[in-house]
């Protein structure tokens, strides 16, 4: 059964931002629909958790559709209404597990054409490699912490760091860890004071509250 899909097209003229389009849940003809509704109205696309079958079915279609398998996430056109502004954002993940969600983040930052940097496998089971990192990360302006297991690297960031951070729990680990509750709930304890914490595999989220955070920076 189809139901129609009502895409918020004033969410950019009220608070600066496009509405993406949830994947996960919608079957291939309401992809297709609100595909067609939102590329008429000459507004960018852009598929969250999107998987390769239906996919496949859009990028038929369009032939001008990117696919980003790992991050899930698909885009046709482009935003011509892009942010002006020189802040750069670092996305820094513990492990390579966890790039799903920091590539979906990424993503969802470029399409305003927002300057990111990933800083992939820095997690706190090897300080060493953040500490080498360290004085790299500090040159950015927003940073979005991207871990599973018990999610200490948001703690050790923000505890190292004076930059908004957006801590974001990774649905990785063994154990009491799977499904990323152990993470959530370290992050959401954190002694670093600050911290903002997204909920689980969040990258996008992230992603909207750090424009949010750049807007106000001028």
């Amino acid at each position: 059964m189809n139901f129609d899909i009502r895409f918020d097209f004033q969410r950019r003229e009220r608070i600066g931002l496009i509405e993406a389009i949830w994947g996960a849940d919608k079957n291939i003809q309401q992809l297709k629909n609100i595909c067609k509704e939102v590329l008429d109205r000459n507004e960018l696309v852009f598929v969250t958790r999107i998987n390769s079958e239906k996919a496949k079915f859009i990028l038929d279609i369009y032939e001008e559709a990117i696919f980003y398998e790992e991050a899930k996430c698909l885009i046709i056109g482009e935003n011509f209404n892009k942010l002006k502004t020189d802040k750069k954002v670092a996305i820094i993940s513990g492990g390579s597990s966890d790039l799903p969600v920091t590539l979906e983040a990424k993503l969802a930052l470029e399409i305003y054409g927002i300057n990111c940097q990933t800083f992939i496998d820095v997690g706190v089971a090897g300080l060493h490699r953040l500490i080498s990192q360290i004085e790299e990360i500090n040159k950015y302006d927003v940073l979005i912490v991207c871990a599973g297991m018990e999610g200490a690297l948001a703690t050790v960031v923000g505890g190292l760091l004076p930059q908004p951070i957006i801590a974001v729990p990774v649905s990785v680990g063994y154990g009491v860890s799977t499904q990323g509750v152990t993470a959530l709930n370290s992050m959401l304890a954190s002694c670093s004071p600050g911290i903002a914490v997204m909920n689980i595999d969040n990258g996008y989220g992230a992603a909207m509250a750090t424009l949010r955070i750049i807007k106000k920076m001028g």
